[in-house]
């Protein structure tokens, strides 16, 4: 195990990753102060969990963050990549991460009907950062959500000391 790893305990980013899973959208525009911090909890969640949740970059593709070296053949495009999306019926979290405009008009058609995905099975497709005007042309098919937890921290006092 790693020192980043140990770092970043599971349940940093359990509070964001169960509002993503509670949305009534297949679509999800997050955004975030720090992305890779970010991405670090959700590895952290996908390896303590073991559920299926997957990270698409342009440079990279679209690769596992549960197993980091688990690459999805065929998915460096993002075109490939959403058509894998969709077409899987297993559960499944998706991030999306650099994308850039302009899309192809079959790239935003593929995001449209993810959004609109059958209730039958989870799956999630998260756009972090997505550029402004995208989160704009989803309008009300993408949930728009924050890194930030939505909970007010209290502090606790266990044992003479102040926990948050």
């Amino acid at each position: 195990m790693t020192s980043a790893m140990a770092s970043v305990p599971p349940q940093a980013g359990t509070e964001i990753f169960e509002r993503i899973l509670a949305a009534p959208s297949g679509l999800v525009v997050l955004d975030s102060k720090d992305v890779h911090a970010l991405i670090d909890q959700f590895r952290a969640i996908a390896r303590h969990t073991g559920q299926a949740v997957y990270l698409w970059q342009p440079d990279t593709g679209l690769g596992s963050l549960r197993d980091a070296h688990v690459r999805v053949p065929d998915c460096q495009r993002l075109g490939n990549a959403l058509r894998y999306m969709q077409q899987s019926m297993h559960f499944g979290v998706y991030f999306l991460l650099g994308l850039e405009l302009p899309l192809s008009a079959m790239d935003a058609t593929l995001l449209r009907q993810l959004a609109r995905a059958p209730k039958g099975h989870l799956r999630r497709v998260v756009l972090i950062d997505a550029p402004v005007a995208l989160a704009e042309h989803l309008g009300e098919l993408a949930v728009h959500l924050g890194s930030e937890d939505s909970q007010p921290r209290r502090l606790r006092l266990r044992d003479g000391r102040w926990l948050v």
